[in-house]
């Protein structure tokens, strides 16, 4: 059974394999590893060029297991993402022929090129960890994040996700530009080409089950407990919403406080903990009354930070 403080030492060899490659912000690695320890998807928007595939891409090589990359476009299909059954003349019997979404990690690049119908073939496979077809229900490895890019929705070809695909990622959150060095370093070791491909893993799969199951015995106190309450309670009473956080929402805010905490090297959850990834987990889940249509997930997302610096924090 990995210990608090191989559990310590394996995040950090995850923390310095991932920035190896990727030079943008550590709270943007630090979300990457808090959804990997608690079983969370991450969704990570911004305008194209700025790394977000390659954070996708480095993290998924630096843990044991299989990792695939779907580029989300207009013209792709359910069958493409989950797989399909196709019948076999000699055995008269369909064989089912899994798609790529049946690895450890699957990156989902530009998932807002999709169309909907082929977004929510991800639905029950975030959700329950499996997909069916034909009537028959196959499991997922375990294992199992998905990392989702995509792009504003004001860009051409970019379509809005439904409430309740945004509702399947644990956090959504963007990685701005990078600062002045870190775009130097950049354009002078190019790390993305010359270090990515010759990236190993640093952790198996076993390891991280064991981290997940850590992070699991993490303690929220009560307190704490009634403070994530407090804050949802405070967005379902904001007249701008037509839906505030759910407990379903409550519940990610706790999973993503306490994995916060042992990528802190913490066995317990502090305030900051929840403060410091509120809105980032719930931002995308609460419902504009007019829509989002009249109130985009940025607007959304200072909204929820007004409630954060309102609602009094236990003492």
């Amino acid at each position: 059974m990995t210990t608090q403080t191989e559990s310590t030492e394996l995040l950090g060899k995850l923390r310095e394999s991932i920035s190896s490659v990727f030079l943008g912000p550590q709270l943007a690695v630090d979300r990457v590893l808090c959804c990997l320890l608690a079983r969370g998807h991450l969704l990570l928007e911004d305008v194209p060029g700025v790394g977000k595939t390659v954070l996708a891409t480095v993290a998924a090589r630096s843990i044991g297991g299989t990792a695939k990359r779907i580029q989300m476009t207009s013209d792709l299909l359910p069958a493409d993402v989950i797989g399909v059954s196709v019948y076999e003349e000699p055995t008269r019997e369909f064989r089912f022929m899994p798609g790529p979404v049946f690895a450890n990690v699957v990156i989902a690049d530009e998932i807002n090129r999709a169309p909907p119908r082929t977004q929510s073939a991800l639905l029950e496979a975030m959700n329950d960890n499996s997909v069916s077809v034909d009537g028959t229900t196959h499991p997922l490895p375990e294992p199992f994040l998905v990392i989702a890019t995509q792009n504003p929705t004001d860009h051409h070809g970019a379509y809005a996700l439904p409430e309740s695909q945004l509702d399947r990622f644990l956090v959504r959150t963007s990685l701005g530009y990078l600062d002045d060095e870190s775009e130097v370093r950049v354009l002078l070791e190019n790390p993305a080409s010359t270090t990515l491909e010759s990236l190993t893993p640093v952790a198996t799969l076993d390891d991280v089950a064991a981290m997940q199951k850590v992070t699991d015995s993490t303690t929220l106190s009560r307190p704490l407990a009634e403070y994530i309450r407090a804050l949802a309670v405070a967005t379902r009473q904001r007249t701008e919403l037509a839906a505030g956080l759910s407990t379903r929402g409550s519940l990610a805010v706790a999973r993503m406080a306490r994995a916060s905490a042992r990528v802190r090297d913490r066995d317990y959850v502090t305030t900051d903990d929840i403060t410091d990834h509120f809105a980032a987990v719930a931002a995308h889940r609460v419902i504009p009354a007019g829509g989002y249509a009249g109130m985009t997930l940025d607007d959304a997302e200072s909204l929820v930070r007004d409630v954060l610096r309102e609602t009094p924090m236990p003492l």
